[in-house]
């Protein structure tokens, strides 16, 4: 029996040796990860700063709409203060001066709401919802182009793995026409030469596959970074096989898509939106014009430790004769019965008496009516009127751009739909030239530099296919775009 040592470390080992192969295979798991096109476009819209900005610019204009919101609420205010008073003092209650050292302290409670005020409010609130729609739009838009950005540096990295594929495809039959070259020579059927040739050839072959390998790298790197990932070198994309999707967008004329553009695409709904905020701000600007009348209520009080003075009757004696004047004629004493009192301090009321005793409300209206202000108002109507120009003239030209970039988009894909149909057709020419080289060739029918050049025209064509089958998806999807569909459903 193993001592209890021995067995607690026979278990220690056991759970780091665990640990070690779940840690290995998380790590591995994670380097291994291969990104979809899909994957990548999410990753890229919740991380893009651009993306976190938009959204901020969102809440923004969401405490606006709050603040407009407010501005139809009354406003309530209360004020407290505490003071100590040494030396001669007012007394608060009585109003009498005294030489004495006193705390008091006062309550105030404010009330008011505008009751009218040129429509103001209504329309800071219109405005802010204007604001906050165009923010939307805004997000929308970017959320778009960098959708397209990331599907093109996607893209980017397929092509060059389509073209190292090629490269690895061709030399691997190079190599094996080296083999057979190497019989025929072994054989007197072809000379030396012939051999140096397609040895040559595959040494330019090794050198297109570096090639492609370091463009492949640099086109991941490039996509890593647009997604802000900084793991370069375990970044890599799934192996997905993108096809030409003809989409409905193909049959469309260029006056449908330039109608759809204008009616769906956020660039112009962010112009119109930004021409109705300057022309609400505006209106804004002219209720300054107007007058301002306000609805106000204030309750008020106070209380203090001074000691009060009051006036007690003797009751025992309450009235007493004292002399009050003289008559002039004769010097006369007037007497007169007058109560006996005498002033006596006693201590303060209670708090809660003297707030209840010394409280106070007031309330009412107030009017104002704006007579001249320095031309600040009628200025300030005229600048806004200015700006409204502004912004018509930028929806007129956001227009205009929208027009010409979607006809640039419809040649484009055109154009790229021609290239890619003329780079099928000449594929298929060079493919059967090819064979039909090889098989001269084979036979010793040709040399091997015609049978080489025959061979690089074909590899040309496999390369300038999937060249403009890439650059026409990629284009195709630029105008389904304008056409408004969303980026989130585009089909690759």
């Amino acid at each position: 029996m193993l001592p209890l040592k021995n067995l607690k470390s026979k278990h220690m080992k056991k759970y780091v040796l665990v640990f070690l192969f779940l840690t290995i295979g998380i790590s591995v798991t994670a380097q291994n990860k291969k990104w979809t096109l899909q994957e990548c476009v999410a990753y890229a819209i919740e991380n893009n700063i651009s993306v976190k900005q938009s959204a901020l610019d969102i809440e923004s204009t969401d405490i606006s709409k709050s603040d407009a919101i407010g501005n139809y609420l009354p406003t309530l205010n209360a004020s407290a203060g505490n003071s100590w008073n040494t030396g001669l003092t007012q007394d608060v209650s009585t109003g009498v001066l005294r030489n004495i050292t006193s705390r008091s302290s006062s309550y105030n409670i404010s009330a008011g709401v505008t009751v009218f005020g040129g429509l103001r409010n209504h329309r800071e609130l219109q405005k802010a919802k204007m604001e906050q729609l165009s923010s939307q739009y805004n997000l929308s838009k970017i959320k778009d182009d960098i959708a397209l950005f990331v599907a093109n540096g996607y893209l980017q990295v397929l092509l060059s793995k389509a073209n190292l594929e090629v490269a690895l495809e061709q030399n691997n039959v190079t190599l094996d026409q080296i083999k057979r070259t190497q019989e025929l020579v072994n054989s007197g059927v072809l000379p030396q030469g012939d051999l140096l040739e397609i040895e040559a050839v595959s040494a330019n072959e090794v050198q297109a596959i570096v090639i492609s390998e370091s463009n492949i790298r640099i086109s991941l790197i490039s996509l890593a970074q647009l997604l802000l990932i900084k793991d370069y070198e375990n970044f890599d994309i799934a192996d997905e096989e993108f096809n030409v999707i003809l989409s409905e967008i193909t049959g469309k004329s260029i006056d449908e898509v330039i109608n759809s553009a204008k009616e769906n695409r956020y660039e112009v709904k962010i112009a119109e939106q930004n021409m109705e905020v300057a022309n609400k701000d505006l209106e804004i600007s002219k209720s300054f014009y107007w007058p301002t009348v306000n609805a106000f209520f204030n309750y008020n009080t106070r209380e203090t430790d001074i000691d009060r003075i009051n006036q007690y009757t003797d009751p025992d004696n309450p009235i007493v004769t004292t002399q009050i004047g003289y008559l002039g004629s004769t010097g006369e004493a007037v007497l007169a019965d007058v109560p006996n009192t005498s002033l006596v301090l006693d201590p303060a009321l209670p708090v809660a008496d003297q707030l209840s005793n010394n409280d106070g409300i007031s309330y009412g209206l107030q009017l104002s009516v704006p007579v001249f202000n320095g031309f600040s108002s009628r200025n300030n109507v005229k600048r806004k009127a200015v700006n409204v120009k502004r912004f018509e003239y930028q929806l007129e030209q956001t227009k205009l751009d929208l027009e010409s970039s979607v006809y640039q988009a419809y040649v484009d894909s055109e154009g790229a739909q021609k290239s890619y149909d003329a780079a099928s057709v000449a594929l298929k020419s060079q493919e059967l030239a090819y064979e039909y080289a090889k098989t001269k060739y084979d036979v010793g029918l040709t040399n091997s530099f015609e049978f080489s050049q025959s061979k690089l025209r074909y590899n040309k064509a496999l390369i300038e296919l999937n060249r403009s089958k890439f650059d026409y998806i990629f284009k195709l999807k630029v105008l389904e775009l304008f056409f408004g569909i969303p980026a989130s459903e585009l089909k690759f």
